[in-house]
């Protein structure tokens, strides 16, 4: 274990034994929805996680140490705290340093949680490359460290407001295998189906494990995505969304929003063109990567 690392006794002890364990990101509680969702979420999440057999680990910094598992008045902090920073991989040398907290992205925490032994995780949607990415080369670090980290991600694939084609070629430039988990089309968040296809797909939990299995026999530093579709019928109206989407976009240009201030501004200002109706997607979709990345952390164990 990493000398930075500071893994709850019951998360510690599952890593041990071997039984399934998913990391999950606090990002979401600290920057990606607003209180007390937040916590709701995050609680609720870490719950479906267990009544899937399974034990859950969302990570953080706190005072410049990494914690693989939170207890309940952690993640109310970081649901709560006003000095927290949102944290990439680029970030972390700083924050271990000087002792500071920071909310882990989906980079850190696929970092965090390979440091730590924990080979699944499960978010909402991966970052991606921007729609203006050709100009402004304002890619998501996820995708780097999609291509370097050996950890399996669970996610609703990208969210709407990306290059969603652009975000694909990257992956597939950096040889991350990309499943639809019983779809062949890539989702787009709040959209089942974003109008590309995957590279292949899963259709139970067991197949995506064996192929985590082989990319780790194969030598492959590459982590693999698995695109979990959002419930059917929590699926927003795409002409809805996509006139939503353009005017949020729209206002974080005229407000001058850049780099990874972009996502959390567009997304609290997509909450308010629909009236909640984002959030409330937002909040399913993590509940169903939760439950498919317990299954996967299940089948993978008893491999």
């Amino acid at each position: 274990m990493n000398e930075f690392l500071d893994i709850r006794d019951d998360v510690r002890e599952a890593i041990r034994q071997g039984n399934p364990v998913v990391a999950l990101e606090s990002t979401i509680i600290s920057h990606g929805m607003p209180y007390p969702d937040n916590i709701e979420c995050a609680l609720a999440c870490e719950e479906v996680i267990r009544t899937a057999h399974a034990t859950p680990a969302t990570i953080a910094v706190i005072g410049g140490r990494i914690r693989v598992g939170l207890d309940e008045d952690e993640i109310r902090s970081m649901a709560t705290g006003r000095d927290i920073r949102k944290a990439s991989r680029r970030d972390m040398p700083t924050l271990l340093a000087k002792g500071h907290h920071g909310a882990t992205t989906v980079a850190t925490t696929m970092l965090c949680a390979h440091l730590a032994g924990i080979p699944v995780f499960a978010t909402g949607g991966i970052g991606g490359a921007h729609r203006d990415a050709h100009r402004t080369f304002d890619i998501s670090a996820d995708l780097i460290e999609l291509s370097r980290t050996p950890v399996a991600v669970v996610c609703a694939g990208a969210k709407s407001i990306l290059d969603i084609g652009l975000t694909l070629e990257v992956l597939e430039t950096h040889g991350v295998p990309v499943l639809g988990y019983r779809a062949g089309s890539f989702p787009a968040f709040y959209l089942r189906d974003s109008g590309y296809p995957t590279d292949d797909r899963a259709d139970d939990p067991r197949t995506v494990a064996l192929a985590m299995d082989a990319a780790r026999r194969l030598g492959l530093d590459s982590g693999l995505l698995v695109a979990n579709p959002i419930p059917a019928e929590f699926e927003l109206d795409p002409h809805e969304l996509n006139g939503a989407i353009d005017r949020a976009v729209r206002a974080a240009e005229h407000h001058g929003i850049r780099g990874k201030e972009v996502t959390p501004f567009v997304l609290s200002r997509l909450d308010q063109l629909t009236e909640g109706r984002t959030l409330a997607a937002n909040k399913e979709l993590v509940y169903a990567n939760a439950r498919v990345a317990a299954e996967i952390a299940a089948a993978h164990a008893a491999l």
